[in-house]
Order: C-alpha cells, then structure tokens, then sequence
C-alpha cells in the first residue's frame, strides 16, 4: 500500500525515505529491507537528483552514501540541510575512517550507518531511520508547542496592555472628576483634600499608562515613571500658586507593577508635604528626590529638603493621612519610612528590596 492509499484510507501517511546512492543494486536491497519496516522508498543515484527530489518536498527522511559520482555525501550533506524544512539525514559509508562518521555529525546528520559485506548495515539502518523519524517527531512536537506557547503569552500581554490602558483612563477620568468636584468647593481643606486625592490617582495611573505603552507589561521602569510623576506634582503644585524646583536623581531600577506603584504614592506624599510644610509662605526652596541601588539587590528611595525639618516625631500637622497612606505603602514594600537627623531640612529615606 503506498502512502496515498494510506491517507485515503484514513491511516496513518506512510513515511517517505530517499536513498541516495549510486550504486543501484544496494539501493533495491535497501528499499526491500525499509518496506519491510512500513517505509516508502524512492532512490536517487547521485546528489543532482537527490536535491532535486527533495526540493520537491514530502520525504521523511534520507540516507545519504558517502561515496558518489564527482563528489562525496559529505559535499552533499550541507545542500541537505541547507533545504527549507530539511529532513534528517543519516550518513552510511563504507570508509573504516571515523574521522568521515565524525565529520558527517558535524555538517549536521543526526546519525551513521557503516556499511559491511555481510549486509548487517540494512537492518541497522532500518533502526537508525526509526530513530531519526522519532527524534524529529518530538523536536516537531517541541516547536509546535514552543510556538503556541508564544502566541498565548503574545495574546496574553496584548490583553493586559488592554486592561492597563482602560484602567488608566478610568483613573484619567476619576481624576478629572476629582479636579472638576475641586473646583465647585469653596473650603479650601476641601481643596487641598481634592488636590491630594488627585496627585494620588495620578500616580496610580502613571503605572499603568507606562505598562500598555511598553513592550515589557511585567515591570516598571521607575526613573522614567518617577521623571513624568515629579514633572506632574510640580505642574500640579505650580498650578495652586505653590513653586519648588523638584530635582530628580535615580538609577535605572525596574520594578513590579505593585512595587512601583507604592513607590509613587509615597513619593507623591513626601513631596505633597515638602511643598505645604518644608518652607515658611513667601519662600522658596528646592526638593530633592533620589533613587540608589546597592549591590544586594536593595534600593533607596530619598525625598530631602532645606526646609524648617522635621524628624517623623511630634504633632501632626494636617489630618495624618498622608503619614497612614505612607506607612501603607512601606509596609507593602516590606520598610518601613526612616528620618535621618542632622543638618537642615528634612531627609526621609525609605529602603527595600528591588
């Protein structure tokens, strides 16, 4: 039955083996000895009509002699392999040199086949056939499943590029909201309430705008997120009639989403209440944000000023929720908030690991 009657009778294909040699009587004892294993198999009596065969494409496997007409399989094995979806090819040669068996595996046969009087080669390279069919079976299998495991995780990331970017105008809009309630308000506690509710939204959002704009959706690169969250706080601040310069100095870190996220909120609050309490009204003063990396793996996030200091001790000014929503965050970032004495001004340094 050949392979076409197979397939139409709903088995199996029949797998499809080229002998290549030039030596016709050895190739009809090799065809004989490979139907007996279920094979179909087509001869080629030089490398011209092998290449030619297989360009023509549905051949399995190949078993390639070494000695041949005006060249050697070894001249031929690179064209081989060099085909589109080339087939494996196992090597049988009757040289004793295993330095021709050595030189074959390494222009890419996956096995050798020697050949001997006695005719043993045919059965043993009926077994080195099953071999090499098996092993491209499972190779086959491996990228196909490679593959597909590359087009889930592309469908994946695509999706939640999806979901950070509705996520980010949804807290676009929260924010807006927020803005607009501002506005319609006349205390201004309630004002500065809104505002700060508005810088915290707005750091939130930062995170997920960064993760649906970049290639990487599992990590945030915190120098940029930190740059475009500090030029917003001060555009934001400018903007209530309040104007410190804010200098940012960071190390490139990527972080987790989550992880840059109380990052942010607690840069939004230090540099919140650097803005309301560090300098005396009618004054000016600098905020200095800087982001270190040791070579343990831990980062150190530092928010400072020139300001009238303060030591994370004593009363409270405003309603202590910026402090809560501080001590959050560091507890989601396993830290805790420090304040370093001396000098003046304020130091508040947060550290954990990256």
């Amino acid at each position: 039955m050949t392979a076409d009657q197979a397939g139409a009778d709903g088995a199996a294909p029949v797998a499809r083996i080229l002998y290549i040699d030039d030596d016709p009587g050895l190739g009809r004892l090799v065809r004989r000895a490979l139907e007996a294993r279920g094979y179909a198999v087509e001869l080629c009596a030089n490398g011209a009509d092998g290449l030619a065969r297989l360009a023509q494409g549905a051949i399995d496997a190949v078993a390639l002699d070494h000695h041949m007409p005006d060249q050697t399989g070894l001249d031929l094995l690179p064209e081989i392999r060099a085909l589109p979806h080339a087939p494996p090819v196992i090597y049988v040669t009757g040289s004793e040199d295993s330095r021709v068996a050595v030189a074959a595996l390494k222009a890419g046969a996956v096995d050798y086949v020697w050949k001997d009087v006695q005719g043993q080669f045919r059965e043993l390279l009926g077994e080195a056939v099953d071999t090499a069919l098996r092993q491209e079976a499972l190779r086959r299998d491996k990228e196909r499943a490679e593959a597909e495991m590359r087009e889930a995780r592309d469908r994946a990331e695509l999706m939640l590029r999806e979901v950070n970017h509705r996520v980010a105008n949804s807290l676009a809009l929260v924010a807006a909201l927020a803005h607009m309630q501002r506005n319609a308000v006349a205390d201004p506690a309630a004002k500065a309430a809104l505002d700060e509710m508005q810088a915290r939204i707005s750091a939130i959002a930062g995170i997920h705008r960064r993760l649906y704009t970049s290639e990487d959706v599992e990590s945030v690169a915190l120098d940029a997120y930190l740059g475009s969250l500090i030029e917003e706080l001060q555009a934001a601040m400018r903007a209530s009639g309040r104007d410190h310069a804010i200098r940012l100095r960071a190390e490139p870190v990527h972080l987790t989403p989550d992880k840059a996220v109380s990052v942010g909120v607690v840069v939004t609050e230090l540099v919140t209440n650097a803005y309301k309490y560090a300098y005396p009204p009618g004054t000016s003063g600098e905020i200095r944000v800087a982001v270190e990396r040791d070579g343990a793996g831990t980062v150190r996030l530092a928010v400072e000023d020139d300001g009238v200091g303060w030591t994370g001790e004593g009363e409270i000014r405003g309603t202590g929720l910026g402090s809560r929503i501080v001590r959050a965050m560091a507890t989601n970032l396993r830290s805790a908030l420090s304040y370093v004495p001396g000098g003046t001004g304020t130091r508040a340094v947060l550290a954990f690991r990256a």
